[in-house]
Order: C-alpha cells, then sequence, then structure tokens
C-alpha cells in the first residue's frame, strides 16, 4: 500500500489527511493546533509510515517544510483557491440530511473546520485522483490547549 500524507498548513492550526492511494481511500482526517501535529505525524508515522508528504504552500509552509523533511520527502504544492473548494467537497463527502437538504447549497456552511478537507483537495489535485471517504472516517478535531 502507497500512503500519502496530506497537510493544509495554518499559523494557528492545520488539516491532515491521511490517505492510500492504491485504493483511494482516506484513512484518517484531523484538524488540530500546531503544536500537535508533529505527534499526530509521529504517531501515523509508527502505525501506518507513508512515503510522501503533500505540502500546501500557503501559510506558514516555510516552517513546516523544515520540520517534515525529516520524517518523508516532501512536495509543495500551489493551495490557491482549496479552502473555497474544500466547502463544496465537504458536502459531498457529507452531504446534508433531513431540513439541511432545503436550504440552498450557496447558504450552507460546514459545521466543521474545513482545514481537513482542504488537505484532501491538495492530495487530490496533486494526484489528479478522487478519493474516497468511508462512512466510518470521522474528522478528528482537536483544537483544545
Amino acid at each position: 500500500m502507497k500512503r500519502v500524507l496530506a497537510i493544509d498548513p495554518g499559523l494557528q492550526k492545520c488539516g491532515l489527511i491521511l490517505a492510500d492511494i492504491d485504493s483511494n481511500y482516506v484513512l484518517e482526517a484531523a484538524v488540530m493546533y500546531k503544536f500537535k501535529v508533529m505527534n499526530q505525524i509521529n504517531l501515523w508515522i509508527n502505525q501506518y509510515s507513508f512515503e510522501e508528504i503533500i505540502l500546501g504552500n500557503g501559510t506558514n509552509s516555510k516552517y513546516w517544510l523544515n520540520l517534515l523533511r525529516v520524517q518523508a520527502p516532501v512536495k509543495v504544492v500551489e493551495e490557491r483557491g482549496t479552502t473555497l473548494r474544500a466547502r463544496e467537497r465537504y458536502w459531498e463527502v457529507f452531504p446534508p440530511r433531513h431540513l439541511g437538504r432545503l436550504i440552498p447549497k450557496g447558504l450552507r456552511y460546514p459545521p466543521k473546520s474545513l482545514d481537513a478537507i482542504a488537505a484532501m483537495v491538495l492530495l487530490e489535485d496533486y494526484l489528479q485522483i478522487r478519493l474516497i471517504w468511508p462512512d466510518q472516517i470521522q474528522i478528528r478535531i482537536e483544537l483544545e490547549p
């Protein structure tokens, strides 16, 4: 299995997604404060191992590039527009239910942080694939100090 980690970096928090590229499946997803990210990456290295890291070139990417190089090969990719596309992709992964379906698409706002979905969009763009998000995978959000 070829596994790849994608990171949507930010000043305060980051979105992470770990995917199996052979099957096109998302394995895990998280949004967390930046001081927790390296612990999560080390956990995934021990649990899964991965061959490559895809890093968005936006906010704070130089900081992350220096830290991540020792973990695996890093490819820095264009991230312009990923947050807007992540909003749309969110509703594909987590379709609205019940009364939420009646709200016009343009007025819906995802209830969760989009950073992990933005990381998925980065990875999909880079690999030119469409990832499958299994129903049992939830975005782990750790935004508590």
